[in-house]
């Protein structure tokens, strides 16, 4: 058994912690506020009429994950939020969020807007997928 790290103390190395984990903090008293995850998918014609594609409604074939965050008296510039390839990391003064998400996704790429009259911060983010029979775009 070698130790692979520079620092002969550590552990483990850096591969074998999980990305998102340096935001886990398990005395934050601040509430988890309430998210609902939904995919989304860009579909044509050929798609819906005639299958040309092979897409179907499974997640497999969906480009977008949106996330839909309850932020209940909540401003938008109290709003705080971090996104990596894995992990959401939302913070408010009263809530805290950290979501591991379900596929990899572009953190550059995605967008987020706040529907103040509904109090609903809706972000939506890029799938990040190789590149497949299908999923070629």
């Amino acid at each position: 058994f070698q130790v692979k790290s520079e620092n002969k103390k550590t552990i483990w190395s850096t591969e074998e912690v999980p990305e998102g984990s340096e935001f886990d903090d398990t005395w934050d008293p601040r509430e988890k506020p309430e998210y609902e995850i939904s995919f989304k998918q860009h579909v044509g014609t050929e798609d819906v009429f005639f299958g040309m594609t092979g897409k179907d409604p499974s997640t497999a074939c969906c480009e977008d994950i949106v996330i839909k965050i309850k932020l209940p008296e909540t401003k938008y510039s109290d709003i705080t939020l971090d996104i990596q390839e894995k992990v959401l990391d939302l913070r408010t003064p009263k809530k805290k969020l950290l979501l591991h998400l379900p596929y990899p996704v572009n953190s550059k790429e995605g967008r987020a807007r706040f529907l103040s009259e509904e109090e609903i911060l809706e972000v939506t983010l890029r799938v990040s997928r190789k590149l497949d029979f299908l999923n070629f775009s």
